[in-house]
């Protein structure tokens, strides 16, 4: 394996199953730093799978990952992982800001407690996503996409410099996902990492510059100008002929 100091994540020959059929196989790749990069692929080809192994939130049966050269136990605070919504549990009693501040919390400290610039940057975090005239409101009274604004916030609260994000597009309106594509491009430009799963391939070419195309197998990991082929495409998607139009269509636009 080559090293490179310029690398935001390495993944070696990472398999992972569910009941013993493997929804992860043999994945090697390493992916530069400071990259908008999004995870394509198929319903069932290991994308969210993908992103749990390498923060260690599911076993893999072999391999590792290292974010920066390192174990990710060893910078976890750097990183800031936003799950898909349909996996948090909305119901839970809690207020927006104390969600947001959660991004401030340093389990490591003793006798914990909230700072005013703990407070500052989550009010700062709110105001970025649109959302700081719903501090006090309950997180289960707001809308899907009122919600991933707030876990958004927490993640801008947390001041990590790797976002892993799983599907922040899903069943949000046209104004959220404006909001949060803005924001997510603020952090590229600042010179953070984000490693994003989606699956609207019409808009890989406008919001994204790395790709990682994935079908349990990885079949291209690059830059998109490189990796967004109907080649590499077709090997991911198995040849869906709607998928492949909409792709030569794309790169004629660009």
């Amino acid at each position: 394996m080559r090293e490179n100091s310029t690398d935001a994540l390495e993944i070696h020959d990472m398999t992972v199953s569910y009941n013993k059929r493997p929804v992860l196989w043999g994945v090697d790749m390493h992916m530069p730093k400071g990259v908008m990069a999004c995870v394509l692929g198929p319903n069932g080809a290991g994308k969210s799978t993908l992103l749990k192994a390498v923060l260690g939130l599911i076993p893999a049966d072999s391999g590792w990952a290292k974010i920066e050269g390192k174990a990710v136990q060893d910078v976890r605070e750097t990183i800031s992982y936003i799950p898909q919504k349909e996996s948090v549990d909305w119901d839970f009693p809690i207020q927006v800001i104390d969600v947001v501040l959660m991004g401030r919390f340093r389990p490591k400290k003793f006798f914990f407690r909230y700072s005013k610039e703990d407070m500052r940057l989550a009010n700062e975090a709110l105001e970025k996503v649109g959302m700081s005239q719903f501090a006090q409101r309950q997180i289960a009274q707001l809308s899907g996409g009122q919600q991933q604004r707030v876990f958004i916030a927490r993640a801008l609260a947390q001041g990590s410099t790797f976002f892993f994000m799983d599907e922040p597009f899903s069943g949000v309106d046209k104004t959220t996902e404006e909001t949060i594509i803005n924001i997510m491009k603020g952090l590229s430009a600042e010179g953070k990492t984000l490693l994003v799963v989606h699956h609207d391939i019409q808009s890989v070419t406008k919001y994204f510059d790395y790709g990682i195309l994935l079908n349990t197998r990885l079949v291209a990991n690059g830059y998109i100008k490189d990796v967004f082929t109907p080649e590499n495409l077709q090997e991911t998607f198995g040849g869906q002929l709607t998928i492949l139009d909409e792709v030569a269509k794309l790169r004629q636009q660009n």
